[in-house]
């Protein structure tokens, strides 16, 4: 298992409720999850679990920005993976890194990011989102001109889910590296490495 979060002592701090000990609201969102596009409870919406409303909003959310958002997939999936390395997100890296090489993202560059490094490998329009991404992360806004060449490549309703896309990445990830919701490790995708203080 990979541990999220990089706080000692380190224990799962909101594991997934037993089925016994969960309220009707609990069971209800959670077979919600279920019957929708993520077929399980898993990843954020196990602590989300906590706050069965929340976590169903959230839910909603997330299968728009995931499944029906205006971007195409390498974008969404490259810009996951930028999000959850700035946050240091053990789940959403495992799952986005081998998501954006299979929708199109250099292997090259997904691992550059891994390493903190600037991928070299990037088509114009995923180096576009990756430097909107990382300057809103850093800057909590983006600069005229970072702002004026995404609309003019993707236009206003994709600029709009872009900047969703990495709030709603950012509060996931935030969501369990608070809960340290552990991760088990995919086949062949190195986990992310704290980086140094």
């Amino acid at each position: 298992m990979l541990q999220q979060g990089h706080t000692f002592p380190w224990t799962d701090r909101l594991p997934m409720p037993s089925a016994e000990s969960m309220t009707d609201a609990q069971r209800a969102a959670a077979q919600a999850l279920i019957d929708g596009p993520r077929k399980a409870v898993f990843g954020p919406f196990i602590p989300l679990l906590q706050s069965p409303v929340l976590m169903e909003r959230i839910g909603s959310l997330g299968e728009y920005l995931r499944f029906d958002s205006t971007l195409d997939p390498r974008v969404r999936e490259l810009v996951t993976c930028a999000v959850a390395r700035h946050v240091g997100n053990q789940f959403e890296w495992v799952v986005h890194a081998t998501a954006a090489v299979k929708a199109g993202v250099s292997a090259d560059a997904v691992e550059a990011l891994r390493l903190g490094r600037r991928p070299t490998t990037l088509t114009e329009d995923e180096q576009l989102a990756l430097d909107f991404a990382q300057e809103l992360l850093r800057n909590n806004g983006v600069s005229e001109p970072t702002y004026a060449a995404a609309e003019l490549r993707f236009g206003k309703p994709a600029v709009v889910d872009l900047s969703a896309l990495v709030g709603y990445f950012a509060m996931v990830c935030w969501v369990m590296n608070v809960a340290h919701t552990p991760v088990k490790p995919a086949e062949g995708q190195p986990g992310l490495d704290a980086f140094p203080l």
